[in-house]
Formats: C-alpha cells, structure tokens, sequence
C-alpha cells in the first residue's frame, strides 16, 4: 500500500466520522417531515372536512414540488456549497412543517405540501452530490450505504416517534397532530441551524484535515471526476428515449408506487384493527421497515458477489408483487403481515437497482441519466397515494390500488429482465469511447450538464 493510499484512506475514514453523523440525522428527520401525514389522515378528515381522495392528492402534492425545484436546488448547492444550501433547505422544510400546524382548510393543506416539496427539493441528490464533492469512487460506496440507512431508520423510528407525540392531543387545548407539525418542525429547523456549524463544504476548508490528507482527497476527487466527465452535455430528449434509463425509470416508478404507497396509507390500515392507541397504530407501522431493513443488510451481502443481480430483482419484485396482492385477502392482522412481505420486496428491489443503474450506464450518460431516472421514477410518489385515495372515495376499499401496485411490480419484472445488470455486460456497446477531457483552469474536470 503506498504512502498517498494510506493518507487518502486516513482522510476518508475522518469525513466518515465527522460528517456522514449529521447527515445520516438529516436524512432521518427529512424521511419523518415527509411522511409523518401518513399518520393524520383520520384527523384531517375529522378537523378539516379532508377526504381521501384529498389526502391522497395532498400526500402526493409533495413529490411535485419536489421534481420541479430539485435541479434548481443542486445547481445553487454548487454555487454556494452544502454548508450554506443544505442547511437552508432543512431550516426551510422545518418552518413549513411548523406551518403545517395552522392547517385550516383542503387548499391550505395543497398549498403547504406542495411547499413541503419545494423546501425539500435537492436535498437528498444534494447530500448524494456533497459526498462526490469529498470523496472518491471507491470510498462513496460505504458512505451511500451509510447515509441510506438512515432512510431505513426513518421508517422505524418515524411510526413510534409520531404515535407518541400524537398522544399529546388536547395538551393546551391544541389537537394532537398540531402538536406533532410543531415539535418536529422545531426539531428540524433546530438541526438545521446545527448543520450550519459543523458542515464543512469544501476540503480544503476542512481544519480536522492536514496539508497532506486535504491534497491526497482532492487529487483521488479530481482524478475520478475526470473518468466520469465523458460528455460535456446531454439533451433529456435523448435521455428519455434512451433504452436502458427508460427501462430503469419504469422499473424505479413501480418500485416508489409501492414504497409510498406503503409509507402513506399503511397508519389506515392498521386502524382497521380497531381498539389501537396512537402509540401503538405508530409501533406496528415500524414492522415492515424493521423487517426490511435486516432483509436488505443480509441480501446485499449475498448479491454483492453474484455477477449478475438481475434474477434476485426479479425475485423481489414478484415478492412485493405478492404482498400487495396478498393484503387484498384476509384479516387487517393478515394484511399486515401481507404489506410486510411488500415492503421486504420493495426495499431490497431499490437495494439491488441502484448498483445495477449505475453500472449498467455508459459513463458518459450515468449522471444525467440516474438524475432523471430519481426525477421520474419518484413522481410515483404522487401517481400513489393521489390513486388510493381517489379507489378508497368511489370503491369504498384501498384494493383497486393494491391490485394496481401489484400490475407494476409485475412490469417491473418484465423490464429488469433487459436491465444491464450482469459485470459481463455493463461496458457500453452502443457508442465508442470517448477521450476524457482536461480539466478546466481551476482544476477540476467539466462536469456533465443536461440541456
């Protein structure tokens, strides 16, 4: 090992340290502001007249917000950097969530979730962009897998978390829930404002970092964003038409039709049990995200070695296809366990088809490429609940979008049977390569830009 490997890897495992804590944090509270409405539904059609058909829609506002700014959003976070701009965006999010409280109306619900989704725009690809900012290519991999498990945190700690605080309900004479916008809106904006002390944007303003380990990380950055600067710019025409990101966006729509179907409307099922606190409808909600999560550590170290991940996103996809097929049938207890074994398929689906879409991209198409298979494939995150709800008002029964979420899983399968997944065939075919370009006059290479 020579000297520069060691003091690269010294200066890594000290970001590792001091940054991904805090962002791993972010990223938990993010997943809780967003999804935590998941758990009101009853309240909201109580209090403000919202249906189901309204909720759906509210729930789903979000994810457009979200898509409009979220380009927007990254482009600013390189103009300032993350300790300005991530911080903003938190603080931002907190104060919405808080404003959430003062709910009064079904347009003042629209209006406050789709400023949710604008406040949060660029977080998630910001905090993505942040790490390529400080690391290399083959330290990022521990980091992604770090910061996502927060999201998977999210989802245990979120149902408890919420329930709990849902029980404050006539403390003060304020409802339940409005406490809930104003105490994790407070903590939001609280970590924000934290954030802004302890991120540090660029490595060489890093103090806990020597002259030499600050020169070793930018050279190892540098160098990988070079490799990975093939082509200067991208149309999103081209991209939306090019087989495999079409591929992998419909695959990702289904697997976020089902996730977020999941996260909204699974507190309304449990309900169905009858005789549940709030803290305890909060519990049962952490099941399938505490069964997910060591379903997806004890997968990835199976699939990491198979040289083609292709079978096993299959396998998944059917499972969750299964489950949501599955909670059609039975008991609300039965329908549990059913959405469990959805939310295991899912979960370990995304586990498997982020690896699979990043090596299975030419290298001069990957970053504009996955940017817009997150930007479409997300917006199931509206497509879902928006369907539910509106199946729930005219059918009287969430089945019509469980039988729809599993026609999706089912596609899906269709489509990752084509998906470049195995190491075999993930070098590109379908043009030639292409020099990489020199770096610019301040030293760092051009990065892709999509038109």
């Amino acid at each position: 090992m020579s000297v520069v490997s060691e003091v690269e890897q010294r200066a890594v495992g000290k970001f590792l340290r001091r940054m991904m804590p805090l962002l791993v944090l972010m990223l938990l509270v993010n997943n809780l502001d967003r999804t935590n409405v998941g758990f009101i539904q009853d309240e909201l059609k109580a209090d403000i007249g919202v249906s189901a058909t309204a909720y759906g829609l509210g729930a789903g506002l979000f994810f457009i917000g979200y898509a409009l700014f979220e380009v927007p959003s990254n482009m600013l976070l390189e103009r300032f950097g993350a300790r300005v701009w991530l911080t903003r965006i938190m603080i931002t999010w907190g104060l919405v969530i808080v404003a959430m409280s003062f709910i009064h109306s079904v347009p003042v619900f629209y209006a406050l979730r789709f400023l949710l989704g604008v406040a949060e725009a660029g977080f998630f690809p910001g905090a993505m962009l942040y790490m390529t900012q400080w690391l290399p290519d083959a330290s990022r991999g521990r980091a992604t897998a770090i910061f996502l498990g927060g999201s998977a945190a999210a989802g245990i700690v979120t149902g408890p978390i919420t329930g709990a605080l849902l029980e404050l309900h006539g403390l003060g004479g304020f409802a339940g829930w409005r406490w809930m916008f104003v105490l994790e809106g407070t903590f939001s904006i609280a970590v924000g404002i934290a954030a802004g002390f302890f991120l540090v944007s660029r490595i060489e303003d890093a103090r806990w970092l020597s002259t030499e380990e600050q020169q070793a990380l930018r050279s190892a950055v540098t160098e990988d964003e070079q490799v990975r600067s093939r082509a200067p710019k991208v149309s999103r025409l081209r991209l939306m038409i090019h087989p495999q990101v079409a591929l992998l966006t419909g695959a990702f729509f289904a697997m976020t039709l089902t996730g977020y179907a999941i996260t909204f409307w699974l507190p309304s099922l449990i309900e169905e049990i009858g005789g549940l606190s709030s803290f305890q409808v909060g519990l049962l909600s952490a099941i399938p995200a505490v069964c997910s999560m060591i379903a997806m550590y004890s997968m990835s170290h199976f699939t990491d070695r198979a040289e083609d991940r292709r079978p096993y996103l299959a396998i998944t996809l059917v499972l969750s296809a299964i489950g949501t097929y599955l909670a059609t049938l039975g008991s609300p207890w039965f329908g549990l366990v059913a959405i469990t074994l959805a939310g295991v398929g899912s979960k370990c689906a995304a586990t498997l088809f982020w690896p699979m879409a990043q090596a299975g991209l030419d290298l001069r198409i990957a970053a504009p490429g996955l940017a817009l298979v997150n930007s479409i494939g997300n917006l199931g995150g509206f497509v879902s609940p928006f369907l539910f709800g509106y199946l729930k008002d005219t059918t009287g029964s969430t089945n019509g979008g469980l039988y729809t979420l599993t026609a999706a899983s089912l596609l899906a399968v269709i489509a990752a049977r084509y998906i470049r997944g195995a190491r075999a065939d993930t070098q590109p075919t379908d043009t030639a390569p292409t020099p990489t370009p020199a770096p610019s006059p301040d030293g760092d290479a051009q990065r892709p830009v999509v038109s």
